[in-house]
């Protein structure tokens, strides 16, 4: 018992020696199970060990492995949407130069489809001004042949009267009878 008794005074000493200094007491050692650090280092190996042995470093492997093939995968497919994009676009810019070519060459025919109407219009309207001058003209040479003929017509039945006239009252029956041969020779050759 007197053993026990020194076992523990001397426990209690080195507790109010901690206490009283705030640590451990040097030189006095503690055995290295009472020792935290001790746990912690045990604790820390057996934890490494388990994840070592349920094989946590493959899995995390993969699972790197998977997202980065993940990842290289959506890499590749927005490389080729921007490919479809620039396809898309290139596609679309062509389409418009071809649609403003064809809108200008409509633009033009059509320009020069107006210009050949105007033209054919201008020729049409001097056709038909040449046609109603030519007709106008050849109404003034028929009004004007015809007024000869009536002029004609007058005089001749004038120089008949008068010619009656005048062999009725003047004239004997032989001078008289020359004289209608003579005018109307003379009228023949002016009516041809």
């Amino acid at each position: 018992m007197a053993h026990h008794e020194e076992t523990t005074a001397q426990q209690e000493f080195e507790t109010s020696m901690e206490v009283a200094i705030d640590g451990p007491v040097p030189g006095v050692s503690t055995p290295f199970y009472a020792d935290t650090t001790f746990w912690v280092a045990i604790s820390f190996t057996i934890f490494v060990l388990a994840i070592i042995f349920v094989k946590v470093p493959a899995m995390i492997g993969r699972a790197l492995d998977a997202r980065g093939e993940s990842i290289a995968t959506q890499l590749e497919e927005a490389r080729k949407l921007r490919e479809d994009a620039q396809a898309l676009l290139a596609s679309y810019e062509r389409q418009q130069r071809e649609a403003e070519d064809e809108a200008q060459g409509i633009l033009d025919q059509a320009q020069a489809e107006a210009e050949r109407a105007t033209k054919e219009a201008q020729e049409a309207l001097a056709a038909s001004i040449a046609r109603r001058e030519a007709q106008a003209q050849d109404k003034i040479a028929q009004a004007e042949a015809n007024a000869v003929k009536e002029v004609r017509d007058v005089a001749v039945e004038v120089a008949v009267a008068t010619s009656r006239k005048m062999i009725a009252e003047n004239l004997s029956t032989a001078q008289a009878d020359a004289l209608v041969d003579k005018a109307i020779g003379d009228l023949r050759q002016q009516l041809n």
